[in-house]
């Protein structure tokens, strides 16, 4: 049986592109292992059928993280036995990297988003010009990639001449049970929902001035992130604490339960740096999958699947009256929600896992065989 390791700098509780990944190659009869970090506050992993290996490290951020994550990582690598290697983002890339050409392996190299353009980033030229330095040393020389929507391989391709492939963050076609009383929200108003990392640039700080002007509503915050104690002082500042809910990050099973209960789902980021102006997020088709309308940001890729499929709407703006305003309207106008329930059931079953991971398919499928 073939054999991958597969690598990535969270601690795997709430990757779903991750998750997808390993369990299609545990479909393809491969032997996976994937491999992240140990966090403080990291809970317990539900049972998978592959193998995960979480790293307790000395440092949690910062360059220090980053240089004993791909240390760590490197000896790991140089000593297990694996025929292929799988780095999720560029922040894994160098252990991969070295240890591929060392022991004349292939590797496969999944850019989760347009990494040195992150927000974080966008405003520390020097750490982000050592990123790009790291990248363009490495990316030229790779002969297996992919990343997550068509704006961002297309720009690989023509920086690096790398035949980046997409492969989009689709979820798995959901089979919907009666949701069981334990995993019911006990709260009667209509929930807005923002899942995903509480990071600069994610429009949070202006839904949370949102609603200052809409009553009658909840927003919930189900991840965790760079910004969460910032948005924490934002909502006791603004006496907002029964508008706006934090549940932290939760489980993928947990947070599917959650996200089926919202009335509308939000997806809002700032064109801050060219990844977020061309995001196509896990959470824009988590949304569309539990059958929920969506707010998005007027940015390209998730403009084009919105309007595509008429399931919400595009906002124009993050100023927050007129946010307060879309989200009004997303969440009360009963004619337009009839017309995107329809559409949802049809985008639903279009935008599935089951028809994306032929592409995985097709990618390792020759380099398994060889």
């Amino acid at each position: 049986m073939k054999r991958i390791i597969v690598s990535v700098t969270n601690d795997l509780a709430a990757d779903n592109r991750v998750f997808r990944m390993c369990a299609t190659l545990d479909e393809m009869g491969v032997e996976v292992k994937l491999i992240g970090r140990r966090l403080p506050a990291s809970r317990p992993l539900a049972p998978r059928p592959y193998v995960t290996r979480r790293m307790r490290l000395l440092f949690t951020k910062g360059p220090l993280f980053y240089a004993e994550f791909n240390l760590r990582l490197f000896f790991y690598l140089l000593f297990s036995r694996f025929d292929l290697l799988l780095a999720n983002d560029l922040d894994t890339l160098p252990a991969n990297f070295l240890v591929a050409r060392l022991r004349r392996k292939e590797l496969v190299y999944d850019s989760h988003e347009y990494f040195t353009q992150v927000p974080e980033l966008i405003g520390r030229p020097n750490v982000q010009a050592i990123w790009e330095w790291l990248e363009k040393q490495m990316v030229p020389h790779l002969k297996h990639a992919v990343t997550v929507c068509e704006s961002i391989a297309a720009i690989y391709r023509q920086q690096y001449q790398v035949p980046f492939r997409v492969v989009r963050n689709l979820p798995v076609k959901a089979e919907w049970e009666a949701i069981p009383a334990e995993k019911r929200v006990n709260e009667s108003r209509p929930i807005i929902l923002y899942q995903g990392a509480l990071n600069v640039g994610r429009g949070l700080e202006q839904a949370i001035r949102a609603m200052e002007l809409l009553d009658g509503a909840l927003l919930v915050l189900a991840g965790s992130g760079d910004i969460e104690k910032e948005l924490y002082h934002l909502v006791t500042a603004l006496q907002l604490e029964e508008r706006v809910k934090f549940v932290g990050r939760l489980p993928v099973e947990e947070l599917g339960w959650l996200t089926r209960q919202a009335r509308l789902g939000i997806s809002i980021e700032q064109d801050l740096g060219l990844n977020y102006r061309y995001a196509l997020p896990n959470k824009l088709f988590d949304y569309i999958q539990a059958r929920v309308p969506v707010v998005v940001s007027n940015l390209p890729e998730m403009k084009r699947v919105v309007e595509h499929y008429q399931v919400g709407l595009v906002s124009g703006s993050h100023e927050p009256a007129q946010l307060a305003g879309t989200f009004r309207e997303a969440l009360f106008n009963e004619s337009r929600r009839i017309e995107w329930q329809q559409n949802l059931e049809i985008a639903a079953a279009e935008l599935t896992w089951e028809k994306e991971k032929e592409i995985v398919r097709e990618l390792f499928g020759p380099l398994l065989e060889k």
